[in-house]
């Protein structure tokens, strides 16, 4: 079996451009052209609370596959920072996985999609365990095997730190894929705000100072931030939620509890891909060059692609369904998932 690689990902001008690539991944006009078997993942999707351990509730959603007798196995699906399980590229890549005969559960990470009112405390990226455990409330719920994890961006990041836990928390995960993934937290900090053009953090930021206006709603006897804070930078704003709301004692101590830089991932048991594309204008490819890894770990860096994009053509598919889709039907065929 060939499997598709980065390095096979050619889209014509003027979408061999990153940015153009990262802008359209989530824009409103790719979500207009996409054709309808993108959204299928939709149909007959059940809303389900998870457990995340420590009376923490996520929420999710979970469609069973309806085109073989037999299901291949449980894809489980992680959005990307202020993302949710309605995400455009979430729905096309399990719309995807389930017409080749996966179960697909889309999880939200805690305050994401319309889960604010659910948990008190505000969601940060080292929320590792609620996450986890949340995976393995969904393995014991829905049996199927085997089971494979994709995450983007942020969320790539998550399924990374998932996979390396799984094996001793008794998660049966079978496979992991990270797209675009945070690597180390503070490069990509520091890109966003240095070398990354404006928009791009003035769109997380908006979007983020929504969540955050949100999650006062829902717990307004509980004050999350001054008002003087949401206007700060990434930078500010994160190191001030970072002060307010968890233990660690500076920015730079938080950032590194969620990196999986250097030599992190060489403790990965089971198998996992990274792909990523050099011209990704929010993650810095240095990181990943830096990366040390077992043999079980694939890195692929394509040329082009963007920030989670992989946008084909004009149709705004992405080569990303067939990237992950295959490698899924490999694991659940019982062959490697590297090419």
């Amino acid at each position: 079996m060939t499997l598709p690689q980065g390095r096979d990902f050619n889209p014509p001008w003027p979408l061999k451009s990153g940015h153009i690539q990262t802008m359209l991944s989530s824009s409103g006009v790719r979500r207009t052209l996409l054709p309808r078997n993108a959204y299928t993942v939709l149909e007959g999707a059940e809303p389900v609370m998870v457990d995340g351990g420590g009376g923490v509730r996520l929420t999710g959603a979970y469609t069973a596959q309806k085109t073989q007798p037999a299901s291949r196995g449980l894809a489980v699906l992680f959005h990307g920072w202020e993302g949710s399980v309605d995400s455009t590229y979430v729905l096309q890549t399990g719309s995807r996985l389930l017409a080749d005969g996966w179960d697909v559960f889309r999880l939200n990470f805690r305050d994401h999609g319309d889960s604010h009112a659910l948990n008190e405390a505000l969601f940060h990226s080292c929320r590792i365990d609620e996450v986890a455990h949340a995976v393995g409330d969904i393995a014991k719920r829905w049996p199927s095997r085997p089971m494979a994890i994709a995450g983007f961006s942020l969320g790539g990041n998550f399924a990374l730190r998932v996979a390396l836990r799984a094996p001793s928390l008794g998660i049966p995960l079978s496979y992991a894929l990270a797209v675009c993934p945070i690597i180390d937290p503070s490069e990509g900090l520091f890109s966003l705000e240095e070398t990354a053009p404006w928009f791009y953090q003035a769109y997380f930021m908006n979007k983020w100072r929504r969540s955050l206006r949100m999650k006062q709603a829902a717990f307004p006897q509980r004050q999350y931030f001054e008002l003087q804070e949401l206007k700060q930078n990434l930078r500010g704003l994160t190191e001030a939620m970072v002060l307010r709301h968890t233990d660690f004692g500076s920015l730079e101590a938080y950032l590194e509890g969620y990196s999986v830089a250097g030599r992190a991932l060489m403790a990965m048991q089971i198998p996992a891909t990274i792909l990523t594309a050099r011209d990704d204008p929010v993650i810095p490819i240095d990181a990943f060059e830096k990366l040390e890894l077992p043999s079980n770990v694939e890195l692929d860096i394509s040329p082009y692609g963007g920030h989670c994009g992989f946008i084909r053509g004009w149709d705004m598919t992405s080569f990303c369904d067939d990237y992950i889709a295959e490698r899924f039907n490999a694991i659940a065929a019982g062959q490697s998932p590297f090419a």
